[in-house]
């Protein structure tokens, strides 16, 4: 932009430099808060993919010390080559980390520091102190050398794998940029510094990454799957463990890892069982246990027992009813019942009723008699095929408790009452909706429905007959020439339940 030092700036050239060292300014403050907040999220999501990769690297490397300790001889070699990556791997992924701090300070001017989070930096958007501690100070270049040496010690590690070191070439590339710029300027040149802080914690997660990667693929390396084979151990693996009297017991007992090439045996005590199969006949209740062992050939020819042991329980026919509502069951009502049978699923359960009808839903049976006296309950339970009977019990069965008469009316603010004694005024009584009703009030034990058929009415000017249950216009007619202090009674109140049952309830008395 400027000519030879012996040949001074012309006006027009200062004019140029002072409008490009404006633009660059404008440019530097045209980063835009949304930009720089984005890089916040990314690289706040950059540090917990970090941590789970720590994490889950933690464990592969205590797995394979667990290997080793098992078989040095076939592991060994491999562990050491994965200590190795670890060893790389942090030294890296630490001096990235410092490189982040350096740049940090630089920025907000900061003697101590001790994380790199682009959320903790004040100045976010400065252009410059990334290209200073990168490129003007040379650590640009010694990053980029350490990134190449890792990159070249994972190739050589994965040298059968030919994906794997494409991979590695293409995520830890330190290659030119297209426009000619070395990758230290492409990186830190004029780049805001919240921009280089994720870029370089994305080169942490990739270093995580990868060495996660290369851990792994070491670790098959050495066929320890083969090995794992070899650690056989015995299971019993039973039908069920509670077996109702009738029934029967069967099990499976089973290597964990079976050799098609070799045939186990299987012992319950000293007796050969066939094909690990065991079964009893449960002629008595109880808790049983039993043991035995399994004989296989090992590959030197030596024969390797591996024993076992498990229980079971017999139990007798039972079954657990309890009906909801009351220790009886009513005539006209629906009778909810919970009934099942310990170690046995639902599906399997059935009932049978003399003396009514049953229904189930929502898992309750719902049970209504139709018959005076008692009725039957059995219950059933489904096993191995065959319904077998776990119990039941008889229930009395009764007509639903007489309910009591009420007056039912709305008072002043519109709200329904009910009374059997009191005070009423013959606006009220004469008002829509009074009516005589049947009802068990507010103690309740059951629920059920009762419709008033008559009643009679009797006042000072006499008895008044009516069906159902509304003051018919005779009877409007006497309270209204009733004065205050004189008594209506409503008697010889009758109603019918849902059983069938006409009741007569006792009365109802106002006084005016």
């Amino acid at each position: 932009m400027s000519g030879a030092r012996n040949c001074p700036e012309t006006p027009r050239q200062r004019m140029i430099g002072m409008m490009y060292l404006v633009l660059t300014a404008m440019l530097a403050l045209n980063v835009s808060s949304e930009i720089l907040n984005g890089f916040t999220m990314v690289d706040n999501s950059l540090h917990k993919s970090i941590e789970s990769a720590e994490m889950r690297n933690k464990d592969m490397y205590a797995d394979f010390q667990y290997l080793n300790k098992i078989n040095p001889n076939k592991i060994h070699e491999w562990l050491e080559k994965a200590k190795l990556v670890k060893v790389k791997s942090d030294n890296l992924y630490n001096y990235i980390e410092d490189f982040k701090i350096q740049i940090i300070r630089l920025t907000d001017h900061k003697k101590t520091n001790d994380s790199a989070y682009v959320k903790q930096i004040l100045g976010k958007d400065n252009l410059d102190n990334a290209g200073l501690y990168g490129i003007t100070y040379g650590n640009g270049k010694i990053l980029k050398k350490k990134i190449e040496e890792y990159r070249d010690f994972l190739i050589a590690l994965s040298v059968n794998n030919p994906s794997k070191q494409n991979m590695y070439k293409s995520i830890f590339s330190v290659t030119n940029s297209k426009d000619g710029r070395n990758w230290e300027e492409a990186m830190f040149e004029m780049m805001p510094v919240s921009a280089v802080i994720t870029i370089l914690t994305k080169y942490q997660s990739d270093v995580r990454t990868s060495e996660a990667e290369i851990v792994q693929y070491l670790k098959s390396q050495t066929d320890a799957m083969d090995f794992r084979v070899n650690k056989i151990s015995a299971l019993v693996v039973p039908n069920t463990r509670y077996v109702i009297r009738g029934g029967k017991y069967t099990s499976q007992i089973v290597l964990s890892a079976i050799d098609s090439t070799k045939v186990p045996e299987y012992y319950i005590g000293s007796t050969p069982i066939r094909k690990g199969f065991y079964e009893v006949n449960c002629s008595k209740s109880g808790a049983f246990n039993y043991s035995g062992y399994i004989k296989l050939p090992g590959n030197d020819g030596s024969i390797k027992m591996y024993p076992f042991k498990s229980d079971y329980i017999v139990g007798d026919p039972s079954a657990t009813l309890s009906n909801e509502a009351l220790n009886v069951v009513y005539r006209g009502i629906d009778n909810k019942f919970s009934i099942s049978v310990p170690g046995v699923a639902a599906e399997n359960v059935s009932v049978r009723l003399t003396g009514g009808t049953i229904q189930k839903v929502n898992g309750k049976y719902i049970i209504r008699p139709t018959q005076d006296g008692e009725i039957n309950i059995s219950v059933y339970a489904k096993i191995d095929g065959k319904d077998l009977p776990m119990g039941g019990g008889s229930y009395r069965v009764k007509y639903i408790p007489d309910p009591k008469s009420y007056l039912q009316y709305a008072d002043a603010g519109g709200v329904t009452r009910l009374m059997q004694d009191g005070v009423l005024s013959k606006r009220t009584l004469k008002s829509d909706g009074v009516s005589i009703i049947a009802s068990y009030g507010q103690d309740e034990l059951i629920k059920a429905n009762f419709n008033v058929t008559s009643f009679t009415m009797v006042t000072i000017f006499g008895s008044i007959n009516t069906a159902g249950s509304r003051l018919n216009s005779r009877m409007l007619s006497d309270i209204d020439k009733l004065e205050g202090g004189d008594l209506l009674t409503l008697k010889n109140i009758k109603a019918v339940g849902p059983d069938g049952k006409i009741r007569s309830l006792g009365l109802v008395q106002v006084q005016i």
